[in-house]
């Protein structure tokens, strides 16, 4: 394929074609980088423009198994359901580009991005973006604004951006964002566990009956602190200044005409403005305080039904429109003007936070995390590593496992709404895997498997930030070892020209009415994880700077409060798993596994426990159902190591010696020897005279005396001494 137009980047080429491909598309755009091929393609339905107030606007980002000569596994051997990468990665592009349409833009529009072809140390996420941009700019839709992503990464303390994949797994950050040539658009934030690898051997017989080893990478914890991410920004944000200026220079010639489309009509009734300014603004207030208090308000449903009593001729819609503008105007006037919140807070307070553990009595672990009116109830379940959850991405070269869970539900009777509940979406996706990132460093799972379930009872907002604080409090109700102790806070903002007010906790109403959702998760010193969306078009690094300082003290007060009911907990030993680490004498291992692995399995089964040990410095670590069990396990190990060697003796034919009677078989008896060795005395070599049952002769624990009369291999043969 000609290609039109090289993109000279940092790390990296990018190669596009815009004319040979999907011509029927409103726009589209054909990209190769290395090995790796993409498509991107926008399709506009301009025959329905939608009524309600908002874009419907679908991004599906597809992975073709054959572009990394794979063929599906499973039963089905064709592409079926999106996987959790490829869902993620059409929720960051769909955030991304969503600002970028005019307002009153209400077609029906899908972007779809498939990848054809892989190379394994592209970034698939930077490249769909790219292409997806690259497509709507030339299209025909009226938007002139490139955006492009940028990936950082920091390894050995240098600063990396546009990182290959083998680089990224260096990584001690993982910073993504997206952005045009002036605003940050969006950014997904994590902090990344050491590159440290640890030969731990994994004895678990449900996971790996043959006692094979098995490799545990073993994670630290490296928040960033707020000054160093702001240098990253700017970094980046210098870097999406030449991105972006390259691509409008360069995709400028290969834009089409702009479609003529009817863009949905922002012109309020001015009547029914003033009519319902004149003589309803104290119910709409009253409205707003009642939607402090719940997502969910039929208080602006009850006024525009009892207006309509006395105005029958008046269109529902437009008095729909005119009383939600006049609420948002309130409520950021309100905000502005006042300092004051719908639901009377200052600017920078918290709502009141209660915070119960193991209220569950038969799960491992439980947390009732309840901030005003949003309430999680946050699962633990410990496992091992046969319980994982494996997956393969296209760029694996194998198949993966996930030893660290997070499940986010968000059921529609949390926010008052008769809704079924049905599959994950794609918002409970993405807040479970913030949450998950947001722990995530402070979590040294070392071969365990654990699975955190938020379970959303109430939503006014920042369910995602109770999830990441109910699942701390739950690891500490399961008694897990951190690093760090972690909360979240979403932060909001809403501003007018250059006056502007950055909000600390927000509620769902403040989300809604306002200009940002900034999630901010991490410790007292610094951030683990962040997500960041704006509905104005971009933001400046000043201000998000000082809402990340802003950030940082809500969330400590969080962490006191957290640290607080951390002290009061009571664990639920009846049924939480327990764990004992300790060392043993290196030289002792083998006497502990015993040959092919006899003595740790007996160990293993008769105190139902798995055991880890690692053989370099001789850690143990025995998991079980039950501290009895546990402690009786380490009980046995310890007895092992402390039992004085014996020397080995060098064995003769001919040598003499007393032995005793260990194990009775049909075919004769194993006998002890001096130096720990057994020895078989065949039924044939018992006495002089015929033996018919071999228990008529000898008993277990009888001491005798024997004589060596051959060695076959590594077995020793005997016969009885008389």
């Amino acid at each position: 394929m000609k290609y039109d137009v090289n993109v000279e980047l940092k790390n990296k080429i990018e190669e596009y074609n815009f004319g040979d491909v999907a011509r029927q598309a409103n726009g589209s755009a054909w990209i190769k980088s290395g090995d790796t091929v993409m498509l991107a393609t926008i399709v506009v339905n301009e025959t329905e423009l939608v009524k309600d107030d908002f874009l419907p606007l679908t991004v599906q980002y597809i992975e073709k198994a054959y572009a990394a000569g794979k063929i599906p596994g499973g039963f089905f051997k064709r592409e079926t359901k999106p996987g959790d990468f490829e869902t993620l990665t059409s929720r960051i592009v769909d955030r991304s580009l969503r600002p970028l349409f005019p307002k009153g833009f209400a077609y029906p529009t899908q972007i779809t991005i498939m990848v054809f072809s892989v190379d394994k140390e592209s970034d698939l996420q930077v490249l769909a973006l790219n292409a997806a941009s690259a497509a709507l700019y030339v299209s025909d839709i009226d938007i002139n604004t490139s955006v492009s992503a940028v990936r950082a990464a920091k390894v050995d303390g240098e600063l990396i951006l546009n990182p290959s994949l083998s680089e990224l797994k260096k990584s001690t950050l993982d910073l993504y964002l997206s952005g045009s040539k002036k605003d940050l658009l969006m950014i997904e934030m994590r902090t990344l566990g050491s590159d440290n690898v640890d030969s731990t051997l994994v004895l678990d017989p449900l996971m790996d009956p043959t006692l094979s080893p098995s490799v545990v990478s073993i994670h630290s914890s490296n928040a960033l602190g707020e000054n160093e991410l702001i240098n990253v920004f700017e970094k980046t944000q210098n870097l999406l200044f030449e991105s972006n200026t390259k691509y409008e220079e360069k995709f400028s010639e290969f834009k089409k005409e702009t479609i003529d489309l009817e863009y949905k009509s922002n012109n309020l009734n001015t009547d029914m403005l003033k009519y319902v300014k004149d003589n309803h603004i104290s119910d709409i207030k009253s409205a707003i305080n009642q939607m402090a208090k719940s997502e969910r308000s039929t208080a602006l449903r009850q006024l525009r039904k009892s207006i309509l009593l006395n105005k029958d001729d008046w269109d529902e819609l437009e008095l729909k429109d005119v009383i939600e503008s006049v609420k948002k105007q309130e409520v950021r006037a309100q905000i502005l003007n006042e300092k004051v919140r719908a639901d009377g807070r200052a600017l920078t307070e918290i709502r009141p936070i209660s915070i119960s553990t193991n209220v569950l009595p038969a799960a491992h672990s439980s947390c009732l995390f309840t901030r005003g009116q949003t309430q999680a109830l946050v699962v633990l379940t410990m496992g091992g590593p046969k319980d994982a959850q494996m997956y393969e991405e296209l760029t694996d070269n194998s198949t993966q496992n996930e030893n660290f869970m997070v499940h986010y539900n968000f059921p529609g009777f949390s926010v008052g709404e008769a809704t079924p509940i049905m599959g994950v979406k794609r918002r409970e996706l993405g807040h479970g895997n913030l949450a998950k990132r947001a722990l995530e460093p402070i979590m040294d799972l070392d071969g365990q498997t654990i699975r955190l379930v938020s379970e959303i009872l109430e939503s006014n907002g920042s369910s995602s930030m109770a999830t990441v604080c109910g699942g701390y409090m739950a690891l500490k109700a399961a008694d897990f070892a951190t690093s760090d102790t972690i909360a979240g806070i979403a932060m909001g903002m809403v501003s007018d020209g250059d006056k502007y007010a950055i909000l600390s906790d927000i509620m769902g109403l403040e989300d809604h009415d306002g200009d940002m959702d900034f999630k901010v998760t991490g410790s007292k010193d610094g951030i683990t994880a962040m997500q960041m969306d704006i509905k104005l078009g971009g933001i400046s690094l000043d201000i998000l700077k000082e809402a990340l300082y802003q950030a940082k003290d809500g969330r400590s007060h969080i962490i006191d409060i957290m640290l607080e009911a951390e002290a009061k907990i009571e664990f639920n030993d009846g049924v939480l798993p327990s764990t004992d680490l300790f060392h043993i004498d290196p030289s002792f291992i083998g006497d502990v596994i015993g040959q092919a692995g006899k003595v740790i399995r007996e160990i293993i089964e008769k105190f139902e426990v798995a055991i880890d040990i690692d053989k370099k410095d001789g850690k143990v670590k025995v998991t079980g159902k039950n501290k009895s069990g546990v402690a009786a396990a380490r009980e046995h190990i310890e007895g092992i190591v402390n039992t004085p060697k014996i020397a080995k003796i060098e064995y003769k034919v001919g040598d003499k010696y007393t032995g005793v009677v260990k194990k009775i078989v049909d075919f004769g008896a194993f006998i002890g020897l001096p130096d720990g060795s057994d020895g078989l005395l065949h039924i044939s070599k018992i006495s002089d005279k015929r033996v018919e049952k071999v228990s008529d002769v000898l008993s277990e624990g009888e001491e005798i005396e024997v004589e060596i009369l051959e060695f076959k291999g590594n077995k020793i043969s005997l016969g009885r001494y008389h």
